[in-house]
């Protein structure tokens, strides 16, 4: 069991959504919850390396860091701009990849004072079956995906666990303000506290990796 009480967690994206039913359920469970997105005062904008490094370079101790943060796009395959498709995959891929990378030597600290350090990022259902009118949105996720996977076999050597979370669609504002196109008419979707709660569940129980069907 990875214990949570009094354990540094940051919230990437903690002003959306899922990301504040997030802080929440860490804040209820004991730990000292760290909440940074690009419009709180803790600023911190994965589309700028820059910014990553600096917010990174003003922590003293972390045991775990859940990356919320993401923003999609809709649309045929043949048209998305060379605009939208920078900023998905800056945002969804590069972004976390590069936080994760600057974050890992924290990490393994808490790991080598005995704790157990935990990083989790949220790839959604489309890194499981990318979706059409969603090319662009889905290969990014997939990429970050296809990263943690691998990663997660380097990391765990140091005692860092790597956890991606695949929930399907998931009621938040997310797909109400895409960066490009009009989401279509899904059909009801998760409802976020119950994948917060799910997520942090599966922390606290030291899982490996959390399918869409672990949502069902």
């Amino acid at each position: 069991m990875a214990e949570l009480d009094g354990r540094v967690v940051l919230v990437v994206g903690a002003s959306g959504g899922l990301g504040s039913r997030l802080v929440a359920e860490l804040a209820a469970a004991g730990a000292t919850v760290l909440s940074a997105s690009r419009s709180s005062s803790a600023s911190l904008d994965l589309r700028d390396p820059q910014s990553i490094r600096d917010y990174v370079g003003g922590l003293s101790a972390l045991d775990g860091v859940i990356v919320a943060a993401g923003v999609v796009a809709f649309g045929p395959a043949d048209q998305v701009s060379d605009t939208v498709l920078a900023e998905l995959f800056t945002t969804n891929a590069l972004g976390p990849i590069t936080l994760i990378r600057e974050l890992t030597p924290l990490l393994a600290e808490s790991a080598a004072a005995g704790r157990t350090p935990f990083i989790v990022t949220l790839s959604g259902i489309v890194a499981e079956s990318p979706t059409a009118g969603l090319a662009a949105y889905s290969a990014s996720k997939s990429a970050l995906a296809a990263f943690v996977s691998a990663a997660s076999r380097e990391l765990r050597r140091t005692g860092i666990r790597v956890l991606d979370a695949r929930p399907g669609h998931t009621e938040t504002e997310l797909s109400r303000h895409p960066i490009e196109g009009t989401a279509p008419t899904f059909p009801p979707g998760l409802d976020p506290a119950r994948v917060a709660s799910r997520i942090v569940q599966a922390i606290v129980a030291d899982e490996k990796d959390l399918p869409s069907s672990a949502f069902a």
